[in-house]
């Protein structure tokens, strides 16, 4: 496992978009809230590793979208969710039905929803340039406290991936679940 800058992570941005479509990597990764794990949400074993990594069978995983029209593509976005999804970025997570199969079926295994943000921080930039959906979940095992820095991360979780993007402490919370499938609902974690 390699520990990374931002800027050693943008010196190797395109060797590691080739893995993520070739090799599908498992990693560790800022956003403007905590830290996530995520892989290729295409790839279903690697999906399959982050739920053993997380120890997490079936609950759903969300999404960073690459960009608001991927979201307007593959995803049912009603008059309410149009104003959640103009305010993105943002640190929130907007949960939706599905229109077209565009993650792995495992990453929300069994619904026709999918939970996607896309963070405010630079990270998206990637995801967008990328232009595949990350899995979007915290760097954690479940039920246990989220990874803020190096110092809280989980020895385990640290283990399985192949590489940690790494810039400093977080004073972030998880993003907050907006659920829009019928009426809009915050879910308190």
């Amino acid at each position: 496992m390699r520990i990374l800058s931002k800027e050693e992570f943008e010196q190797e941005k395109d060797i590691i978009m080739t893995s993520l479509k070739e090799n599908s990597p498992i990693f560790i990764y800022p956003t403007d809230t905590i830290y996530g794990i995520g892989c290729n949400a295409l790839d279903k074993r690697a999906v399959e590793k982050i739920r053993e990594a997380k120890q997490r069978e079936k609950n759903p995983f969300s999404v960073i979208a690459p960009s608001k029209e991927w979201i307007d593509e593959n995803l049912i976005v009603n008059e309410n969710a149009k104003d959640w999804v103009k305010r993105l970025p943002g640190p929130y997570t907007l949960v939706l039905k599905v229109k077209n199969q565009c993650v792995a079926e495992n990453v929300a295994p069994g619904l026709d929803t999918l939970g996607v943000r896309i963070p405010d921080h630079w990270f998206s930039n990637f995801v967008a340039e990328v232009n595949i959906p990350i899995i979007t979940t915290s760097a954690n095992k479940a039920g246990k406290d989220f990874m803020t820095s190096l110092d809280d991360s989980d020895i385990e979780i640290k283990s399985k991936v192949d590489f940690i993007v790494y810039e400093g402490g977080k004073n972030g919370r998880p993003s907050r679940i907006i659920d829009l499938i019928d009426k809009e609902r915050v879910i308190e974690r």
